[in-house]
């Protein structure tokens, strides 16, 4: 009996052994299966976030939109997703996990087929987008606005001139005069997109304030004769009226420095157009008898302030004029845009018939 329950004893045993190893061997199986798949899985997903992440942006051309001061990735991504720019939210919000980029407030362009990378790249640079806008040159305050329109159609043209003349603004911009008129720089300006009425002035004095500065040291310039950057936009406006030919501008300059010195009215026509605001056509004698000081027909020096925004060249030539006698000039009239220049009345009238007859009179 003995025996037998020693063969049962080490029966079990084996057979325990056996199961022992069965298991064994079915865990391994079920480990490395399971390895298998768990590595399989992770490859899986690290190609799936890999194109998530490499993927373009949706939109087929540019989108402009605003990322507002004080925003979070999330509200980001939100905002992209509803431009149709990225609307894979969840890589948008695991790349700013991974990466930390610093997003900046503002307006920008995003151009079509973006990467994510790029994107943020251009999101963390706060390159804010702009309208660019070209002002030409001697323009008054009032006509700017109908350049500025194509590309700010809201703009406010009763506010913009209610601001050009208001003499607090002006004054809170440094300027020491009445209105802003003459004050704005021509020129080609990339303008925020959300700019208004105000803004778009600031940076308008601003530049012009700034040529200020680089003028002011200049050598050799009338700035002491005429005593003030207003005076010298003031007689630089008239210039730039006169002609639009850039050569011609320092001999412009050069006459009407003359005057000046002598006591000789301006007789500058431009500056009567600007009493009425008759940009074109003819000008009538009551017109020419106004007895406004803007009437350099009629009253000596300078008149209160500048009738037109006048660009670089035409300042530039008032504070360097030519050396010249002339104290006339007519214009010749024979499609050329230039002018006769003359230092006596007597050789003026002569020009004067030429020009009548170069317009066929």
């Amino acid at each position: 009996m003995k025996t037998f329950n020693n063969a049962i004893r080490i029966y079990l045993l084996f057979f325990d052994s056996v199961v022992f190893l069965l298991n064994f061997y079915l865990m391994r199986k079920i480990f490395f299966i399971s390895t298998v798949i768990l590595v399989i899985l992770a490859i899986f997903a690290y190609f799936q976030a890999k194109n998530r992440l490499n993927a373009v942006s949706g939109n087929e051309k540019m989108v402009l939109l605003e990322i507002p001061k004080g925003s979070s990735p999330a509200k980001v991504s939100q905002i992209l997703h509803e431009n149709g720019v990225w609307t894979d939210d969840l890589a948008f919000q695991l790349w700013c996990r991974l990466h930390k980029p610093n997003l900046k407030a503002g307006w920008y362009e995003i151009p079509a087929k973006e990467t994510l990378d790029e994107i943020v790249a251009l999101l963390e640079s706060g390159k804010n987008a702009v309208k660019k806008v070209t002002i030409p040159e001697g323009r008054a305050s009032w006509e700017i606005p109908a350049y500025l329109m194509k590309s700010f159609p809201d703009l406010d043209t009763n506010r913009w001139n209610a601001l050009i003349h208001d003499p607090k603004f002006t004054q809170s911009l440094g300027v020491s005069a009445k209105s802003l008129e003459g004050y704005l720089l021509p020129d080609t300006y990339p303008f925020a997109v959300d700019a208004d009425e105000e803004a778009i002035i600031k940076q308008m004095v601003a530049a012009n304030l700034k040529l200020r500065e680089q003028f002011k040291d200049m050598e050799g310039t009338t700035w002491e004769t005429l005593g003030s950057w207003h005076k010298v936009l003031t007689l630089a406006s008239v210039v730039e009226e006169e002609t639009g030919k850039t050569d011609e501008r320092p001999l412009i300059a050069g006459v009407f420095h003359n005057r000046l010195r002598i006591g000789m009215p301006l007789g500058a026509d431009p500056t009567v157009r600007f009493i009425f605001k008759n940009l074109t056509g003819p000008i009538y004698k009551s017109q020419l008898n106004s007895n406004s000081p803007y009437n350099t027909r009629k009253f000596k020096g300078l008149m209160p302030g500048p009738i037109s925004n006048p660009g670089r060249k035409a300042i530039e030539a008032t504070l360097k004029p030519a050396k010249t006698d002339a104290l006339y000039f007519v214009a010749k009239d024979d499609g050329s845009g230039t002018h006769f220049f003359s230092s006596n009345l007597k050789d003026h009238n002569k020009y004067k018939d030429i020009a009548a007859k170069n317009r066929g009179e």
